[in-house]
């Protein structure tokens, strides 16, 4: 076994909703080339009841099913007794916003653990005792913290060095320099009309990455003018 490749473990109620996406493409190659190892935990194999339940109704009514502390406690102590984590993380809508920032300093960290939320939520207990970080993909619900969790790992599995062939396309992705990327055209130049702009077949590589840094800027600023205004201070 490699000890200095990342590890990524994800603990889920649903396992079954991640093998797909961790065995394919990048994150699937990553694996195959033995950068990062990923493992999926079932958490009905930690509940302490002959049917395996692993949550139960919340404390003052309501709607919706929590997942209990006793599974969660019990499959993260156990992984922890194995290694050192440098990040335990929830996968929930109230959590901080993912982004590349993030996603670049998760990539830097050897051990992570991944816990997928479901159903109305997890015991406040948990939150409080285990996990050291929270995050969102976005201000919107899914069924599951799977998806989010699959998202993450691609996120940060792509940046690994080696995970990508070309690592100079990685560094020129959308949000790396705080802009969204900038537009790219192949052959041929001319498709039904649709000419691709002169300068970027002019060969002057100078001028293309001219091009493109205004593009980007030009982009970002109607896209996403929360974003530009972000860069426009740092550049002050």
């Amino acid at each position: 076994m490699n000890n200095s490749l990342m590890r990524i473990d994800i603990i889920s109620g649903v396992p079954q909703l991640l093998s797909g996406g961790m065995e394919f493409s990048i994150v699937g190659r990553a694996r195959q080339k033995g950068l990062v190892q990923i493992e999926t935990h079932n958490l009905h194999d930690y509940a302490e009841d002959t049917y395996r339940h692993i949550d139960d109704t919340p404390y003052g009514g309501g709607a919706g099913m929590i997942i209990k502390c006793a599974p969660v406690f019990a499959c993260i102590e156990k992984l922890k007794a194995e290694r050192h984590y440098d990040a335990i993380v929830y996968l929930t809508p109230d959590g901080t916003l993912f982004n590349q920032e993030k996603a670049n300093n998760f990539s830097l960290m050897k051990n992570i653990i991944l816990l997928a939320g479901h159903y109305k939520g997890i015991d406040q207990r948990i939150r409080e005792s285990l996990i050291t970080h929270e995050i969102s993909i976005g201000d919107f619900v899914l069924s599951g913290g799977e998806l989010p969790a699959m998202v993450m790992t691609d996120a940060i599995v792509r940046l690994l060095p080696g995970a990508v062939s070309d690592a100079e396309s990685v560094l020129d992705d959308s949000f790396m320099n705080g802009l969204l990327d900038a537009p790219h055209y192949t052959k041929p130049s001319d498709f039904r009309g649709m000419i691709v702009p002169e300068i970027l077949r002019s060969g002057n590589h100078a001028l293309v990455k001219q091009w493109r840094e205004h593009e980007s800027i030009e982009k970002t600023k109607v896209r996403r003018p929360d974003l530009y205004d972000q860069w426009q201070s740092q550049q002050e």
